[in-house]
């Protein structure tokens, strides 16, 4: 049986097809436990922006919310597509959060995302 060439391709146009993953759809969201208790919710990835469509956008933001409200909004160095990158920095952000050696503001949390990773 002669196959004609077509053996291999489909499984790469399958692979070429598949949307590539980054900060713009997927981003990082975790939460820190506060040592008084509170929890703070961490998200890492490219802001909502009424005039700039999502896909033209290359700004990562870490966003601190307690009780469904923001506390914290900073810039990053991280790009779109810096997305395990960007789960470091939540683990790091995290770790000073939980561990009481970071507040929840822009100011305590501003020069981790100003690292590049």
């Amino acid at each position: 049986m002669q196959h004609h060439g077509w053996i291999g391709r489909l499984n790469r146009a399958r692979v070429s097809n598949v949307p590539a993953v980054s900060l713009r759809g997927n981003p990082i969201e975790t939460t820190a436990t506060l040592p008084d208790g509170e929890q703070v919710q961490i998200r890492i990835g490219v802001p909502d922006d009424g005039y700039i469509a999502r896909k033209e956008l290359d700004t990562v933001d870490v966003e601190l919310f307690m009780d469904g409200r923001h506390v914290a909004v900073v810039n990053t160095v991280l790009t779109a597509e810096q997305e395990s990158e960007a789960r470091q920095l939540a683990r790091e952000i995290a770790v000073g959060l939980e561990s009481g050696a970071l507040e929840p503001t822009a100011g305590a949390i501003e020069p981790l995302a100003d690292q590049p990773r």
